[in-house]
C-alpha cells in the first residue's frame, strides 16, 4: 500500500527535485553523511547534544515478534562505533519481510535528518502495514521515520519530539546566510510531513517546531502523532545496551560541541588526539578509530568548554 500521505511526500519530492536541478544531494544513498553547498561551507543535519541527555538508550521492547525493524540507535551512520540506522540497513529489513506487516520500534534521539527523510521516502513504498511502537523516545529525524507508518503507538513514558533542522556548519555571514535559506524548505517539507499525518494545523506545527516540543504518549495522540498506547508492561530496560549507548553519546557530544567552532573533520581529528593512541573499546564497534577507551572525555569536555567559552 502507498500511504496517504501524499502532501507531505509531495513537498519532499519537490525539495529533493529543486536540490537535484543546483547539483546537491540529500538523500542517503547519494551522499556521504554531509551536504556541500555552493559556497564554502558543509552542513551536517544533525541532533543538538542535549537531545543526548534525555534519551534513555536502555528502554527497549519486551518482546520480540516477527518482522521487527529495531531502531535504538542514532540515524543515520555513527562515525564512531560503525552503526546506526541507515536506509541500506531498513531496505534489507524489508525486502527479507517480502510485503508483510512489520513493526518498527523506536527509541532514537534522531541524527541525520537526511538519512530519515531517505529512511521516509523508503518506508511510504512498502507494500505491508507498517506499526511504528515509540519506546522511549522518537527525536527528531526519528519522528519524521514514525510518520510514515500506517499505525503509531507509544508507551506511558514515551516521547516524540519535533524541531527545525537542526544543523553544525562553518563560515562566514555570507556562508550563513545561504545555509539558512537551504535549510528552509526542508522546515517547510517536515511541517508537511506532519500535518498529513496528523490532520492538525501546519501553523501550530511549524510553532511547535519553533519551541523544540516534547509530546508524550497523552499529547501526542491529542495532537494526531500517535492512535494509541500500550502498557509498562510492553516495556524492558537492557541495562547493558543503555551502558554501551551513554558511553557512545559521550563522544557524539563532545564531537557536535566542538563543531561549533571547527568543522566535523577538524573535531574528529582533535577528539583523536585528545585521546591518544586510537582503539576500539570493547562495547563500540572496533572499526571506527578514537573510539576506545573513554577515559580521555574529562580532559575533552573541559577543552570544549574552553573553547566555547
Amino acid at each position: 500500500m502507498i500511504r496517504n500521505h501524499s502532501a507531505g511526500l509531495a513537498r519532499l519530492v519537490e525539495v529533493g527535485t529543486a536540490l537535484r536541478a543546483t547539483g546537491l544531494r540529500v538523500m542517503a544513498r547519494e551522499r556521504p553523511g554531509r551536504i556541500k553547498l555552493p559556497g564554502k561551507v558543509d552542513v551536517a543535519a544533525l541532533s543538538k547534544p542535549e537531545i543526548y541527555d534525555r534519551w534513555n538508550a536502555a528502554i527497549r521492547a519486551a518482546d520480540i515478534t516477527a518482522n521487527v525493524i529495531p531502531m535504538y540507535d542514532v540515524i543515520g551512520r555513527d562515525y564512531w562505533s560503525g552503526g546506526g540506522i541507515t536506509v541500506e540497513s531498513v531496505s534489507e529489513a524489508l525486502d527479507r519481510f517480502g510485503g508483510a506487516d512489520v513493526e518498527i520500534h523506536i527509541n532514537s534521539p534522531g541524527g541525520d535528518m537526511f538519512e530519515g527523510i531517505g529512511i521516509y521516502n523508503r518506508l511510504q513504498q512498502y507494500p505491508g502495514k507498517i506499526t511504528v511502537k515509540v519506546f522511549g523516545l522518537a527525536a527528531s529525524a526519528a519522528s519524521v521515520i514514525a510518520m510514515a507508518s500506517d499505525e503509531i503507538l507509544m508507551g506511558p513514558a514515551s516521547f516524540i519530539m519535533i524541531h527545525n533542522c537542526w544543523v553544525v556548519a562553518v563560515g562566514n555571514r555570507h556562508d550563513f546566510r545561504e545555509t539558512a535559506d537551504f535549510l528552509e524548505p526542508f522546515d517547510a517539507a517536515m511541517v508537511g510531513v506532519y500535518a498529513a499525518r496528523t490532520g492538525s494545523d501546519p501553523a501550530e506545527i511549524a510553532a511547535w517546531m519553533d519551541a523544540e516540543t516534547y509530546m508524550n504518549g497523552q499529547q501526542a495522540k491529542e495532537r494526531g502523532f500517535a492512535d494509541g498506547l500500550f502498557g509498562e508492561d510492553a516495556v524492558t530496560i537492557d541495562e547493558e545496551a543503555g551502558a554501551s549507548a551513554m558511553a557512545g553519546n559521550a563522544v557524539r557530544k563532545v564531537e557536535l560541541n566542538l563543531c561549533k567552532s571547527m568543522t566535523r573533520a577538524q573535531a574528529r581529528d582533535l577528539i583523536a588526539k585528545v585521546k591518544g593512541t586510537p582503539g576500539a573499546a570493547p562495547n563500540l564497534a572496533p572499526a571506527m578509530p578514537g573510539a576506545g577507551d573513554l577515559s580521555w572525555l574529562g580532559a575533552a569536555a573541559e577543552l570544549t568548554a574552553s573553547l566555547r567559552s
